[in-house]
């Protein structure tokens, strides 16, 4: 048998981001790989540094636009405690809608990619047809169709009124009617299962072992979700996580088909309990000392580190991003694999790399 390495990326047809794999086959088969990143680097954390802390929250949406309110969110959580401000009830609420737009968002486009590697051209367009749906969603009440810039130090910048909150029900009440028709078209097609069960098998031990998280993390079983822990308006909204048990390539997709359906859920019930009341507080002064925040993005947990030192730059931030830890499982995934495989598994792992480069 021979055996050769050869590159996979930073440029392929199916994977929509800069990632490198030196790769090493015998014929058709993986026994090696090493990972390489560093095409996108930005400097963002140190340009943190050099703006002033309300600036920022611009600054660290830009860090990934896919979820970029989330990105937002966990900056502000984190300047709120260290200044001690406790924000308004409604702004809470108004966090989930927005974490769960973002959320769907995400998933529907990834959903979109999927069946793009498969060669499902037609099922690729319904998908993103039900996600410019959100788009609108997120225009008509945060202003852009991507970047949302909603999220503020104190609360939330924008909020809805009556006739928005009425409108973005039935849009929801709509892509989930379509993801019903849809999702099984995905999750029944023959192809799709040949290429994706029993492929990229990561085990609930392996999956702890190297740090997976979000929904790679959850199709190997494990119930884990920072959700869990009640921030924003999570705790009064009944949140439990989506979890499969097989650890594969379809494992995954069927976590992120399921939730879909859950951020609309949670979405829609954040707007019905929405409580009455201003969504933002006034800010004054500059943050002192040093704080740890973590929200779940749509690929996983999100880590941020902000040290202030009284005035109104910071000393440090810091950013963690979910593919970040998710990058070492396919150091268990792809070895045994057949070439024409490492492209879906790849993908299935959801890589966002200029997310993890800044």
């Amino acid at each position: 048998m021979g055996r050769i390495t050869a590159p996979f990326g930073p440029q392929h047809p199916v994977l929509p981001e800069p990632l490198h794999l030196n790769i090493t086959y015998e014929d058709e088969k993986v026994v090696g790989l090493s990972p390489a990143i560093g095409y996108v680097h930005r400097g963002l954390e140190k340009t943190a540094e050099k703006k002033e802390y309300p600036e920022n929250v611009f600054l660290v949406e830009r860090v990934c636009g896919i979820c970029s309110f989330m990105h937002a969110m966990t900056y502000c959580m984190g300047i709120e405690e260290l200044m001690g401000i406790e924000i308004p009830p409604r702004a809470q609420y108004l966090r989930v809608f927005y974490s769960e737009i973002s959320r769907l968002h995400s998933h529907l486009l990834w959903l979109g990619l999927f069946a793009d590697a498969f060669g499902f051209e037609n099922l690729f367009m319904q998908y993103w047809a039900a996600r410019e749906k959100i788009l609108d969603l997120m225009e008509l009440t945060g202003g852009q169709r991507v970047i949302l810039s909603s999220c503020a130090i104190g609360g939330i910048r924008r909020d809805l009124n009556a006739e928005q909150i009425d409108t973005a029900q039935g849009v929801l009440m709509q892509t989930e009617e379509e993801l019903k028709r849809i999702n099984p078209v995905m999750l029944n097609a023959y192809t799709v299962k040949q290429r994706t069960v029993g492929k990229g098998m990561l085990s609930r031990e392996d999956a702890l072992l190297y740090g997976a998280v979000g929904p790679m993390l959850r199709a190997s079983g494990v119930a884990q979700d920072l959700r869990q822990t009640g921030y924003a308006a999570y705790r009064e909204l009944g949140f439990a996580p989506v979890v499969e048990t097989d650890g594969d390539s379809y494992a995954r997709a069927l976590v992120r088909v399921r939730e879909t359906c859950q951020s609309i859920e949670l979405a829609r019930k954040a707007l019905e309990r929405l409580p009455e009341g201003e969504a933002a507080v006034k800010v004054k002064g500059n943050p002192d000392g040093e704080t740890m925040q973590r929200v779940e993005q749509p690929r996983g947990e999100l880590l941020y580190y902000i040290k202030g030192n009284g005035s109104k730059n910071l000393e440090r931030l810091r950013i963690r991003t979910p593919t970040f830890a998710n990058i070492p499982s396919l150091l268990k995934m792809l070895p045994g694999c057949e070439m024409a495989d490492v492209p879906v598994i790849v993908l299935s792992i959801d890589p966002c790399i200029s997310c993890t480069e800044r």
